[in-house]
């Protein structure tokens, strides 16, 4: 059984000692090392050669977030924030996704070492998972997706969205987009977003992330794409255009069609395969409502949530493409939808936007 050696980097002596408690009480997790700032873990890395490393924000003479981009750019090691910020402040979050974090996890702020008792069995999840990503120095703004919440229940998409017989009748010929996504996929949304001409057709995206990032994950795309990109609210019409993010934690969401239109539905319901929203969910209803005119995309991701969405939506006349191998953080999902015989084109990332616009009727932009 392999094992993988943690780093522990923070400026708080109770910080290290209750994540050290924590992650030592796994034997595949082994904490090599705690550093109390940056230039402390730098040698620390030499000497210790770690797998994986917990990463304060807050820390004095270099900020994590400084460290981080260093770190990145040097030598490139899965990340696992740790940080009070990780919820107060989704855009440091977010910049940290970019540069290349796998995750982030809040550090509670009442009774400090109960509470990340409490939290252990899923953090020594996330470490574990953290440390066999495949982690690449940055092309460009780097964004990582959160690793997937573990829950106890696992509920089937049919608890939110019965099987329907027979797929209902497409009386139009727009084109609608689905992706799904998960660890590593905010990167390979950023670009394949950024390579939308303003024609493209209609995007709905469900990428895993915690309740309340989706909307800043969605401003900070608009900002950089020639599309308009949001999130997604109940009963927003599917345009050219026009990419809708779904948003996390609250609701699963499902692309509708009334007459020749297209639009989103939120929906209540369980977590599908441990997630709310659920790839699943959306590539069922994409098809039984869009059928032949959809175009399902897998990426990068932990699990196999999309895989059985993405078979339903090869069997309606969809075209399916996932990501390749060599170009996943992690390759789960992609891999599963593989296996399922779900998926006509295997892409790499960077040939993943040509090849939606291919299959999606719309030109490539220059």
């Amino acid at each position: 059984m392999k094992k993988y050696k943690v780093l522990i980097v923070d400026d708080s002596a109770l910080i290290r000692k209750t994540l050290t408690k924590i992650l030592s009480q796994d034997p595949q997790l082994e904490v090599v090392g705690t550093a109390h700032d940056p230039y402390f873990a730098r040698d620390k890395i030499k000497q210790v050669q770690p797998d994986v490393i917990t990463l304060d924000i807050e820390m004095p003479r270099m900020d994590g977030i400084t460290f981080l981009e260093k770190l990145m750019n040097a030598r490139p090691i899965p990340v696992v924030v740790v940080s009070s910020l990780a919820e107060e402040n989704a855009e440091v979050t977010l910049q940290a996704l970019e540069l290349g974090a796998i995750t982030c996890v809040e550090k509670p702020k009442l009774d400090l070492e109960r509470s990340l008792q409490g939290q252990g069995k899923e953090l020594i999840e996330i470490v574990k998972n953290a440390a066999r990503a495949r982690v690449q120095a940055p092309t460009r703004r780097r964004r990582t997706s959160p690793t997937e919440v573990t829950v106890d229940k696992r509920h089937s998409v049919d608890a939110v969205l019965p099987v329907r017989r027979k797929s209902r009748a497409v009386t139009t010929s727009d084109r609608v987009v689905a992706i799904g996504s998960s660890t590593g996929g905010t990167v390979v949304i950023h670009d394949i977003l950024s390579e939308m001409p303003v024609d493209c057709p209609g995007i709905v995206v469900v990428q895993h992330m915690p309740g309340g990032y989706t909307a800043s994950f969605a401003e900070r795309l608009n900002r950089s794409c020639h599309i308009e990109v949001r999130e997604a609210k109940n009963g927003d019409r599917i345009l050219p255009g026009l990419a809708l993010l779904a948003p996390s934690g609250t609701h699963h969401t499902v692309v509708k069609r009334s007459g020749a239109n297209y639009h989103v539905q939120l929906i209540d319901g369980p977590r599908v395969d441990r997630h709310i929203p659920s790839v699943n969910v959306l590539f069922r209803s994409m098809a039984q409502e869009v059928g032949g005119n959809g175009v399902g995309v897998i990426l990068t991701g932990m699990g196999d949530d999309g895989a059985d969405g993405m078979l339903e939506m090869h069997n309606a006349g969809a075209v399916t493409i996932a990501q390749d191998e060599a170009s996943c953080v992690v390759f789960g999902m992609p891999k599963e939808a593989i296996g399922r015989g779900a998926v006509d084109h295997v892409i790499a990332r960077s040939r993943m936007a040509r090849k939606i616009l291919e299959h999606a009727g719309a030109k490539v932009r220059v």
